[in-house]
């Protein structure tokens, strides 16, 4: 009789050392399962071997009573009970993986629970305008909602949902595994307790439909590209005896053709005249919320220089606070000058002084520098 090969050490198997704490042991199983995952890997059953080891081992660990065994006793402690329980992650698809790995956390998915309706995820695009002040929006999402017909219940009469035979209602099932007693969701009713004789016509037996419904989503102000907005029971509907899913909105703000943001701060490029920048002048600009700023331009004001309007920037979310406005300053030359606006600058040009013009003063003096240390 041959010998049969040893089995890898759990603590191996996971990458991890035995001092490791749960965080590093979840971790390591979320790296090596998405990885060994049979649905990113189909058809190679070396990894869909290591994906059955990691769940093995990762069942066994997690579990602080379950790990003490096993610190103690090694495999023995577990090699009556053949292993962990059925009922684990499965080759479902990689959401199986998150669902059994939050579930407990999120109240969903987790062992002993009947599975809620799925989370939905959509976008919406806002201008940055609507991304100040807030605003409501309506949005149509495709889903599955509870059936009419059946109110839910999957089934054609009001009697026709029996109890399930495997928990016998209780939504559970319990199965020996070594040295203790390990309890899931009964994988016949998948948590109801009850399954159904007479299926509904209309859902099939399902207990949802699908629908596109209509929502109301309200943005609030100062909200940022990126932002993910929940709307809790807004998801699915679930099985019967289950919770909807949520519906989670992912906020897209435009690009503004004046003000460019910066956290609760915004940018504004503002041309001026030659003849503005060299006398000075007060102008007006825009500000986000629709109103005017007077900004002062000093005398002599070159392109890039920036003047900071306080309050006038973004909103601060959850805050009646709000951001700066930053004006930066573009001079404009000229263009398309008639024969006097020619006479007059070239009289400006011969009447001026390279003091008048302090940067290109020092930037010829360096230039001048240069070639003279070239010819030495």
């Amino acid at each position: 009789m041959g010998l049969g090969l040893a089995k890898a050490d759990y603590y191996a198997t996971l990458s991890v050392g035995r001092e490791a704490s749960a965080e590093d042991l979840k971790k390591a199983y979320r790296t090596l399962a998405m990885k060994h995952h049979p649905d990113r890997n189909p058809g190679d059953k070396g990894a869909e071997a290591k994906f059955k080891e990691l769940n093995e081992a990762y069942d066994i660990l997690k579990d602080d009573q379950k790990r003490g065994a096993y610190d103690r006793y090694g495999h023995a402690a577990f090699e009556q009970g053949g292993g962990p329980a059925p009922g684990g992650f499965g080759t479902g698809g990689l959401g199986d993986i998150f669902d059994q790995m939050f579930g407990e956390m999120s109240g969903r998915g987790g062992r002993g629970r009947a599975r809620s309706g799925a989370d939905l995820r959509t976008q919406i695009e806002i201008d940055l305008s609507a991304a100040f002040a807030g605003t409501k929006t309506e949005l149509r999402v495709p889903t599955r909602v509870r059936c009419d017909t059946c109110a839910g219940t999957g089934s054609e009469g009001k009697t026709d949902a029996a109890t399930c035979g495997t928990c016998r209602g209780a939504g559970k099932v319990q199965a020996q595994q070594g040295f203790f007693l390990i309890e899931r969701t009964c994988p016949t009713c998948g948590g109801a307790g009850r399954v159904v004789k007479n299926p509904c016509k209309v859902c099939q037996g399902a207990g949802t439909v699908a629908r596109e419904k209509t929502l109301q989503v309200t943005v609030p102000a100062g909200v940022e590209d990126g932002t993910r907005i929940r709307l809790t029971g807004e998801g699915e509907a679930g099985p019967p005896g289950t919770s909807a899913g949520d519906l989670y909105v992912h906020i897209a703000i435009r690009p503004h053709e004046l003000f460019q943001r910066d956290g609760s701060n915004l940018y504004c490029r503002v041309p001026v005249s030659m003849a503005q920048a060299a006398l000075g002048a007060d102008i007006e600009v825009p500000v986000i919320d629709g109103s005017r700023a007077r900004l002062k331009i000093p005398v002599g004001t070159q392109t890039g220089s920036q003047f900071q309007l306080r309050g006038k920037g973004f909103s601060v979310l959850r805050s009646a606070a709000r951001g700066d406005m930053v004006v930066q300053v573009a001079v404009e030359t000229p263009q398309n000058l008639t024969r006097r606006q020619r006479e007059l600058l070239t009289e400006f040009a011969a009447a001026g002084s390279e003091k008048g013009n302090p940067e290109s003063e020092g930037f010829f003096a360096k230039v001048s520098t240069f070639f003279d240390g070239l010819k030495g």
